[in-house]
């Protein structure tokens, strides 16, 4: 089966993406995550023609979502195994590996239109916006692959419900801190090229909360 029929199968849930009583398709789904977050990491830290900061972003983006997927397995482990659900846990594996492989299918289909936004403009708001609209259109379409996996565990038991959503809440707590740590991911052409920022070892919601007090007090 070729590259281009397998995400096929992968995006319409058919073949054996499809089939859960099959054994866990996790090679071509670690090739699919890994292939197109490189691809898009690459063009997403192109702006400003920086090859070094697209090489930067490049390996930035799979270990972004690996980190945060992992972090977050013995966590979920855990609250599947605290609502009787542990038995299902491989299904569980299968379907959000198949949600962060569609996440890494879109991300590099989007890609295109990254780059051609990026010689439209001029403003580094502007491109770190894109970005984030475009990672937020494949999470998204990612939800749509998670919501099919998990389709069939709700009708057998509805606590799986609970079990999604621990899952969303914990990958989105993990993946902003992961983000906040990681970055820049689209550099700024006024600054140095680095692979973190100087002041990266902090927390993203202390950093938010503050700004916000600022923002408030200021007032």
């Amino acid at each position: 089966m070729t590259a281009l029929a397998e995400i096929e199968d992968l995006l319409r849930g058919q073949g054996r993406f499809g089939d859960p009583s099959g054994p866990m398709p996790w090679r071509p789904l670690v090739a699919v995550g890994l292939a197109g977050g490189l691809f898009y990491g690459a063009v997403m830290g192109s702006y400003g023609l920086q090859p070094r900061q697209a090489l930067y972003s490049a390996l930035k983006v799979p270990l972004l979502v690996g980190v945060s997927t992992v972090t977050c397995l013995p966590n979920l482990y855990t609250v599947n195994a605290a609502l009787g659900l542990g038995p299902d846990f491989p299904l569980v594996m299968r379907a959000i590996l198949m949600a962060q492989g569609t996440v890494a299918v879109v991300l590099a289909g989007l890609a295109p239109i990254t780059a051609f936004f990026y010689f439209g403009i001029a403003d580094y708001g502007a491109a770190v916006a894109i970005n984030g609209l475009i990672f937020l259109v494949s999470a998204l379409a990612g939800q749509v692959t998670l919501s099919r996996g998990y389709r069939s565990l709700v009708a057998a038991n509805p606590r799986h419900r609970i079990g999604r959503a621990a899952w969303l809440t914990l990958y989105l707590f993990v993946g902003i801190q992961a983000a906040w740590l990681l970055r820049p991911f689209v550099g700024d052409p006024a600054l140095s090229t680095r692979f973190f920022r100087s002041e990266a070892w902090g927390n993203a919601y202390v950093e938010v909360a503050t700004l916000l007090w600022r923002v408030l007090t200021s007032r």
